[in-house]
């Protein structure tokens, strides 16, 4: 029976049992889709990352990455996770590589005990009606402050809820609601101007993923979105940092810096730590055409 070499990891923080948990799986290469979706399905984390050869000259390797419903083209804690894992394995030595993934061809610097990184091209979308949003998190009018919500985006978008420091705890998904407005995710926090740091929860209901940890694309685009309100300055690099996951008992660090210029932001990255976990061997799952 054949198998894939597997790890569990722990992303974006310094110890084991806390941060976002990912499976990265090695030697996937004639693996469909199908099977690679059947294996995220079976770890049932938040993504699963297969790390492959890739298919561009100017790649060091290949990511592509499943939550337990869908592909994405992109996302951060995969991301940091695979250059990290893969460098200990061996694969390439630390230091700067670029992963292939369906948001492009993206630079990543590996350390001995995490990486960097560099999101896509930022975007930015019109201001939102915060009261969709709202319901769908389970918070009033009255627990909003702040800029008016709007959609960001370092690769992955996201809609940004700016809420008071006491509402981000009370926050509770309503995946009714969220089906009803075709809200797939949205990122509520708090923010400090002083500290430069938000609290954070992200809800993916869309994508079978009620709260993540610790989401690097969305502390990627908040970075967008913190520029785009005047809450960062609009030219040079600012440092900020997103706190996540402690309501789910998976409490996560991501050091973030952003990029900005005439008021807008042109690049971000983030930061952590990859622990290892645990590792072995996983069956390949059935071929069906």
């Amino acid at each position: 029976m054949s198998t894939l070499a597997y790890e569990i990891v722990d992303v974006f923080t310094d110890r084991p049992f806390a941060g976002n948990p990912l499976a990265v799986v090695f030697g996937a290469d004639g693996l469909a889709t199908e099977q690679m979706q059947a294996l995220a399905l079976e770890f049932n984390l938040s993504e699963t990352v297969f790390v492959l050869p890739p298919t561009r000259a100017d790649a060091t390797y290949r990511a592509r990455i499943f939550t337990p419903v869908d592909e994405l083209p992109f996302a951060g804690h995969p991301s940091v996770g695979a250059a990290a894992t893969a460098s200990r394995r061996g694969l390439f030595a630390a230091g700067r590589v670029r992963q292939e993934c369906g948001a492009g061809v993206l630079p990543i610097e590996v350390t001995a005990t995490g990486a960097t990184l560099t999101g896509g091209t930022p975007t930015l979308g019109p201001e939102l009606d915060p009261g969709p949003l709202l319901e769908m998190v389970g918070l009033s009018e009255a627990d909003q402050t702040g800029p008016a919500p709007r959609v960001a985006g370092c690769g992955l978008e996201f809609p940004y809820l700016p809420v008071h420091p006491h509402a981000v705890p009370r926050a509770q998904l309503n995946p009714g609601a969220a089906q009803r407005y075709g809200v797939e995710h949205v990122v509520v926090f708090s923010w400090d101007a002083e500290s430069r740091t938000t609290h954070t929860r992200v809800f993916v209901p869309g994508l079978g993923v009620p709260e993540d940890p610790a989401t690097g694309s969305a502390a990627l685009g908040l970075g967008v979105w913190l520029v785009a309100t005047g809450l960062l300055p609009g030219v040079g690099r600012s440092a900020y940092t997103v706190r996540q996951g402690s309501e789910i008992r998976r409490p996560s660090s991501l050091a973030c810096t952003v990029t900005a210029a005439d008021g807008a932001a042109l690049g971000a990255t983030v930061a952590g730590g990859v622990a290892p976990v645990a590792r072995g061997e996983i069956v390949i799952p059935p071929f069906v055409g």
